[in-house]
């Protein structure tokens, strides 16, 4: 059985890094992926941005240093070099993927994302209620299974409740049934009345 699966992680992630990719070149341009013309997108990479831009300067002086240390070992220098670029175009990635992938509200969807990672969409019609609420993660709190939290920088900021179900594919093909999603937004108050309005 795990044979059989491999084939499908091996997808998922090449997919995963794919889209990591082109989020570098939307970030440059300047553009957000698939938020069309009448649609609202919000953000909600403020939290990590100076987390990731930290951890990115770190990685790179950790690369030149490595690199003066291995310098007389040419063929430990280019694998370490090529690992060391991986990582710091991983950590940017992270960033890169969340400005470019905001949630996006259209006249009949909430669609929710967490970078590339997470693309998840809620029928406005089967949102039951929207909270404003800041909660924060790894407190030791047990989430119920039909809860999905969508953290940024360990906090979430706003609650949807649902009428019924909707599934969930996490990013490896596992999949859940959820009722409530915590997630995070920059404007988080002009989301909420936005939400409001429809569910009212």
């Amino acid at each position: 059985m795990t044979r059989n699966l491999l084939p499908e992680w091996a997808g998922r992630l090449s997919a995963h890094e794919a889209r990591m990719l082109q989020s570098f070149g939307l970030w440059i341009t300047r553009k957000r992926h698939q938020v069309q013309p009448g649609d609202r997108a919000f953000g909600y990479a403020g939290p990590q941005a100076a987390m990731v831009y930290g951890l990115t300067f770190v990685c790179v002086v950790e690369t030149i240093g490595v690199s003066f240390m291995v310098r007389d070992w040419p063929a430990v220098h280019a694998v370490l070099l090529l690992l060391d670029v991986y990582t710091v175009v991983q950590v940017l990635g992270i960033q890169a993927t969340a400005v470019t992938r905001p949630h996006v509200l259209t006249p009949d969807t909430l669609r929710l994302r967490a970078g590339a990672r997470v693309d998840l969409a809620v029928p406005l019609a089967h949102i039951a209620a929207i909270r404003r609420e800041l909660k924060f993660q790894g407190a030791g709190a047990t989430v119920p299974d039909d809860v999905l939290e969508l953290s940024v920088g360990s906090q979430t900021s706003l609650t949807v409740e649902l009428t019924e179900p909707i599934t969930h594919v996490q990013l490896l093909g596992k999949r859940r049934e959820v009722t409530v999603v915590r997630f995070h937004t920059d404007e988080s108050g002009e989301l909420a009345t936005a939400l409001r309005a429809v569910v009212a």
